[in-house]
């Protein structure tokens, strides 16, 4: 019968719909598991550094420490050690759950795919539809968010962390050895100021203050030179059309976009030479990014990537389909990288230079 079938497509979908659901809240308890065990590990591996740098300390002046103290700082070491490898055996595991969680999100969401155009016929199930685009802006924010702890985990936590251990060292030489004790201050106060200007690099990578104030293309000609000095890459930005003001939420995905595929050009491809290119008129605006790196098989890439926790190719398409727009990406290995993107923009968004 007809409507028999029907109800068994639509309550297929449904139910593939909250398999996924159900995989994707797994994969986000897993995740925080995996985040809280992971800063256990690099609390234990620093507490081991300090222990295993104490007891060479004590080495040095072997024939003058008591020999109780060299005892208990043995002990305290390799009772550090179990430690870190009961918990690096926890997270390896953790993640080796998180690894095959992904794969089943992968060939869910493969068939989600086959099954999306069934999706939008009359008769399949609304909620099926929002909960497909509702698990989109989920999985994309929280992305966004791994991303942003990863960075602050590897940069500003791990550089106070080393504070710690360099006053403490400072500590321990401040009446036995007063000249090193200045070096060691000498030290830290030369990472510290190495550390403010990480913070505020990341401050402007995080969400530059201009881009709210001045716009897009001034944020991004002012990220490009920075990028450039940094990183010592040569990357042009050629501007066209009407570049005034556009939505607060278009300016941010341009240049996020555009942040992302300038450091897949450095990391992945290896390139020296990047160009940029932002078109805007009245219906639509054009963002060009190629680079003369390694290249890549474009649908090997999105595959993989597609089941990790990056902001790489396919969440950018997400972001972009979001806003109605499209994205190609153009690559071969040895042949360099070509992704451009498009996004309606109105009328009243586009300011144009000319005026």
């Amino acid at each position: 019968m007809p409507g028999t079938s029907e109800l068994t497509l639509g309550s297929l979908i449904e139910q593939t719909f909250s398999a996924y659901e159900k995989t994707q809240a797994e994969l986000i308890e897993i995740d925080v598991l995996i985040k809280q065990s992971a800063a256990e590990v690099e609390r234990l591996a620093q507490r081991n550094a300090r222990v295993a740098n104490y007891l060479s300390q004590l080495q040095t002046n072997f024939d003058t420490v008591p020999r109780e103290d060299i005892k208990e700082a043995y002990d305290a070491l390799i009772n550090a050690q179990q430690r870190l490898f009961t918990m690096r055996g926890q997270l390896e595991k953790l993640q080796s759950d998180q690894r095959n969680l992904r794969r089943l999100a992968d060939m869910q969401r493969r068939l989600l795919a086959v099954t999306e155009g069934l999706a939008d016929l009359p008769d399949a199930p609304a909620r099926a539809r929002d909960q497909m685009n509702a698990i989109r802006i989920i999985q994309t924010e929280e992305v966004a968010r791994q991303v942003l702890v990863r960075r602050m985990h590897d940069g500003p936590a791990s550089s106070l962390s080393n504070f710690i251990l360099q006053a403490e060292i400072c500590e321990r030489y401040f009446n036995a050895d007063p000249d090193q004790a200045k070096k060691e201050l000498k030290a830290l106060k030369k990472s510290a100021a190495e550390t403010f200007n990480a913070v505020k690099s990341f401050i402007f990578d995080l969400r530059p203050m201009m881009l709210d104030d001045l716009g897009v293309v001034p944020t991004l000609r002012r990220y490009i030179e920075s990028f450039d000095e940094k990183h010592d890459i040569s990357v042009t930005l050629n501007v066209t059309g009407q570049a005034g003001r556009l939505e607060e939420h278009v300016e941010v995905t341009i240049f996020r976009a555009v942040q992302e595929l300038l450091n897949n050009a450095r990391v992945h491809g290896h390139a020296n030479e990047i160009d940029v290119v932002l078109d805007i008129d009245e219906e639509r605006l054009l963002v060009v990014v190629e680079d003369n790196g390694g290249g890549f098989n474009v649908d090997e890439t999105l595959s993989e990537q597609s089941t990790r926790s990056t902001i790489g190719l396919p969440t950018l398409k997400d972001r972009i389909a979001m806003l109605d727009g499209e994205l190609s990406i153009q690559s071969s290995l040895g042949r360099g990288t070509r992704v451009e993107f498009t996004i309606p923009v109105t009328t009243e968004a586009a300011i144009a230079i000319t005026q």
